[in-house]
């Protein structure tokens, strides 16, 4: 599944499919990882979930990414659909949008948000050996 986002003022933003799979990650590593995602030179970073309560951030990402994921201190959630809706409003109760669909990519490349999730728990480490 390519990741890409039309430019054209006129033509209406695209929502993903909802048979994407979800990457969950503490959100502290997850909002690292969303920075340097948007930072990067053409990294695409798909719609990202907030659950305020629990902590956590799910990255949206192609179907079939649930079958191959092994980042350590993430999981990552075969839907197939269910129960997901990808519409203004979160598809999971107290949940918000970090990045809604339609103001972010199809979904985020695995590959890159492996890379960036990596990135990110070095940045987290190193912050933390400082104190």
């Amino acid at each position: 599944m390519a990741t890409s986002q039309i430019n054209d003022p006129r033509t209406p933003p695209s929502t993903p499919a909802a048979g994407c799979d979800v990457v969950t990650v503490p959100a502290r590593q997850g909002l690292e990882a969303v920075d340097i995602l948007r930072r990067g030179t053409g990294e695409a970073v798909g719609p990202v979930l907030h659950d305020d309560g629990g902590g956590t951030l799910g990255f949206l990402v192609p179907p079939g990414t649930a079958a191959a994921w092994d980042v350590p201190g993430s999981t990552c959630t075969e839907t197939d659909g269910r129960g997901l809706v990808l519409a203004p409003e979160p598809p999971v109760q107290g949940s918000d949008w970090l990045l809604p669909p339609g103001e972010a990519d199809l979904a985020t490349d695995p590959a890159v948000l492996r890379k960036a999730l990596g990135e990110a728990a070095r940045t987290i480490k190193a912050a933390d050996s400082c104190r």
